[in-house]
């Protein structure tokens, strides 16, 4: 099942990106860290499956169980599978990254025009065909 993504509170327009997986990352607004989550596409749910986290810092201490590895603290977040993420878009924070097959380009390349400041929405696609509240 594709990922959809949209912005804004209509989020008329909708991009579909043909993955099952994904990885979401992005830089910590102080720490100028990079963060990074894998998550799969099951059904109607998104999934995250592994974490990793460049280092350590003003409010982003890895969780216990997480192991340093190549630079790295890598853990398995506990979230239920989820049935949207929503993301701020601002020009006061990083934007979030899209990773698919090893390449990395920001969400709001997948969202023409988008707005300065906005809420991004990742769903799986099943819930766009199902009218999903959004």
């Amino acid at each position: 099942m594709p990922l959809c993504l949209s912005a804004g509170a209509a989020a008329t327009a909708v991009t579909v990106v043909a993955v099952n997986a994904f990885t979401l990352a992005w830089m910590h607004s102080i720490e100028k860290t990079r963060w990074e989550e894998d998550w799969r596409v099951e059904g109607t749910l998104l999934r995250v499956v592994a974490a990793r986290i460049q280092g350590s810092g003003a409010g982003m201490e890895p969780p216990a169980d997480a192991l340093l590895r190549d630079g790295s603290w890598h853990y398995r977040p506990s979230l239920p599978p989820l049935p949207q993420l929503l993301l701020s878009h601002s020009p006061y924070a990083g934007s979030y990254e899209l990773c698919v097959d090893g390449g990395c380009q920001p969400l709001a390349d997948y969202l023409p025009g988008l707005a300065r400041q906005a809420t991004l929405r990742l769903t799986a696609c099943a819930n766009e065909a199902a009218g999903a509240p959004r």
